[in-house]
């Protein structure tokens, strides 16, 4: 029988709550698939403890806090300890609330010597601190107290390195030594890159400096001239600075006004210039006056004795003057036009 996509992705999404909820559990400290025996404890102070936290007999972990409930008043607060491991807990044990500043607060169970057992959901004897245990060990054996007091440090120590060094932080360890050698073998490559441009002969710094110096010593070697164009900017600047330049303005745009006058009177027909250069009646008065001066040139060159009469005995000469221009002075530019009245 074909399953349908919707059948799929309902189991799917019962199954990942169903994982949801078993791994809620497996953080709160409830261990899966075992019975756990649960115990109270009544304290003043937990002193930082939390969820999840171990709950510890002679160092070994034999459970988890599952569940801490204050009073309303806030004058009690009672823990919930889920015992995983099959154990039997004296009723005159006591457990204490053991503070660790560099980890995890715990709760430690001190084992009594009666012979009857705690049951499920019982009350445990609690005390505030592991200090009540340390001032009766200090009357009986101050010996014995050291020892504990060494034997508890290094089961602490051990501890966190056990939590550091699991699988997960090994990994990440691991991971951290590879990209680790990643940078020591950029810096390797930077190193190698770093002598080359360094290089005092042929690096490219040592260039660089070498295009600075030449500069710098250019400019010391001129530095004479610069000084001297310096002082010359400066004087130049001084004389523009001193100049009438608002005078010299007021003067260009009088005789730009006073220009542009003349140009309007030349422009202008009843003018004396206007006339000159607008009327063509001067033109063609000139224009007369040349064909004028022409003919009376031909006519003194055709009849000389006319005008001049040099000979002792000869007779003035009385032809009538010349009135048309000759036939060889046809084609010069005579003017014939009549003039307008």
């Amino acid at each position: 029988m074909k399953i349908s996509n919707e059948t799929k992705v309902g189991a799917l999404v019962v199954v990942s709550i169903a994982l949801l909820m078993l791994g809620l559990n497996f953080l709160k400290g409830k261990k899966l698939f075992s019975n756990a025996t649960t115990f109270y404890g009544v304290y003043q102070n937990i002193q930082g403890l939390q969820n999840s936290n171990p709950i510890l007999i002679n160092g070994m972990q034999v459970g988890t806090v599952y569940n801490i409930s204050p009073a309303k008043d806030m004058k009690t607060i009672t823990v919930e300890m889920n015992i995983t491991k099959d154990i039997n807990i004296p009723t005159n044990s006591v457990a204490f609330i053991k503070s660790n500043p560099l980890g995890t607060s715990s709760v430690e169970i001190i084992l009594g010597n009666a012979t009857t057992y705690l049951k499920n959901k019982d009350t445990m004897p609690t005390v505030a601190h592991a200090g009540l245990f340390s001032e009766v060990l200090t009357k009986v054996d101050p010996l014995l107290l050291d020892v504990r007091k060494a034997i508890t440090t290094i089961d602490t120590l051990t501890g966190n390195v056990n939590s550091v060094i699991d699988p997960a932080a090994k990994n990440n360890i691991a991971d951290m030594l590879h990209n680790l050698n990643k940078i020591s073998e950029a810096l390797l490559t930077t190193t190698a890159s770093l002598n080359i441009l360094m290089n005092h002969q042929n690096g490219a710094l040592a260039q660089t400096l070498k295009n600075a110096n030449s500069i710098t010593g250019n400019l010391a070697a001129n530095n004479d001239k610069i000084s001297n164009i310096t002082s010359n900017l400066e004087k130049t600047s001084a004389k523009i600075a001193q100049l009438d330049i608002q005078s010299t303005f007021k003067t260009l745009d009088t005789a730009i006004h006073n220009f542009k006058d003349a140009l309007n009177q030349l422009n202008n027909p009843n003018g004396t210039f206007g006339k000159l250069m607008n009327d063509p009646t001067l033109y063609q008065n000139l224009a007369s006056t040349g064909n004028k001066l022409n003919l009376l040139l031909d006519d003194i060159r055709l009849h000389p004795k006319r005008y001049i009469n040099i000979s002792v005995f000869g007779k003035k000469q009385k032809n009538d003057p010349l009135l048309v221009p000759l036939p060889d002075t046809l084609n010069a530019p005579y003017y014939i036009e009549k003039a307008q009245p």
